[in-house]
């Protein structure tokens, strides 16, 4: 196999088509969990540490996403917490289990919301530990994770669980064990496809909890960009619906 971008788009659309069409049972049940949340004015609420967080951004405050949806991040603990920017120079942040407390505490959720939460391995302590206090608090949990990958790895969880052991709906998105699509010559691997295998389940969810509601009778909530005209004004009105339960942040 060449190392090349010409190769590596070829891996990728094999991955993309697999993920893109496959599941389809799995998604129909998760976009369900999602739409019941939505229609009882509950918000969704999106996870992921590192690289995953992209999961969250593509749920999140996007165009074309819905309104009821809520990022929360690392960053939180300095922005909402009082902390200060040094603990998240902890490179095995991720890894702490009492991080995920302190993000629930500091998020503004309800009962009736939902929790999307992305992991390629699914092993690391924050995640782990998140899911556990989600699905203990009663929320409903998809998971998106990489079969492949938490097969193949021990959890660093002291429950020794993963995160597609505690989730509802699990999603796999298709990456390889490592993440990476074309291997080295001396090892390893280049040409990662987590990330936007994750955005395209993400999107895929979104169109389906809209669908979902506009089958209902209902109309959606979902933003426009604030690049065309009424665009801001026709979100911030959306927004007030949901005042103190929504975050927008960089």
């Amino acid at each position: 196999m060449s190392v090349t971008s010409s190769e590596y788009l070829r891996q990728l659309q094999a991955v993309i088509m697999r993920v893109g069409t496959g599941q389809q049972d799995e998604k129909n049940r998760a976009a369900k969990l999602l739409t019941e949340t939505v229609r009882n004015g509950g918000v969704i609420q999106a996870f992921g540490c590192g690289h995953s967080e992209a999961l969250a951004m593509e749920i999140a405050g996007r165009a074309g996403g819905l309104v009821p949806t809520n990022r929360i991040a690392l960053r939180d603990i300095v922005l909402y917490g009082g902390s200060e920017m040094a603990d998240l120079a902890d490179p095995a942040i991720e890894r702490r289990t009492e991080i995920a407390h302190r993000l629930y505490e500091l998020a503004p959720i309800k009962p009736d919301d939902a929790f999307v939460i992305a992991s390629n391995s699914g092993i690391n302590g924050a995640v782990v530990e998140m899911a556990l206090l989600v699905k203990e608090r009663g929320h409903a949990l998809v998971a998106i994770t990489s079969a492949q990958h938490s097969a193949g790895v021990d959890s660093r969880h002291p429950s020794g669980r993963k995160l597609g052991d505690i989730a509802d709906v699990v999603l796999d998105n298709g990456a390889p064990y490592g993440d990476a699509t074309l291997p080295l010559p001396g090892g390893g691997a280049v040409g990662a496809v987590s990330s936007i295998t994750a955005a395209l389940l993400a999107q895929q969810l979104v169109t389906e909890v809209v669908a979902n509601l506009l089958t209902a009778g209902l109309t959606p909530p979902v933003y426009l960009s604030d690049n065309v005209p009424g665009g801001k004004e026709h979100n911030a009105h959306l927004e007030a619906r949901y005042a103190g339960r929504i975050r927008r942040t960089a």
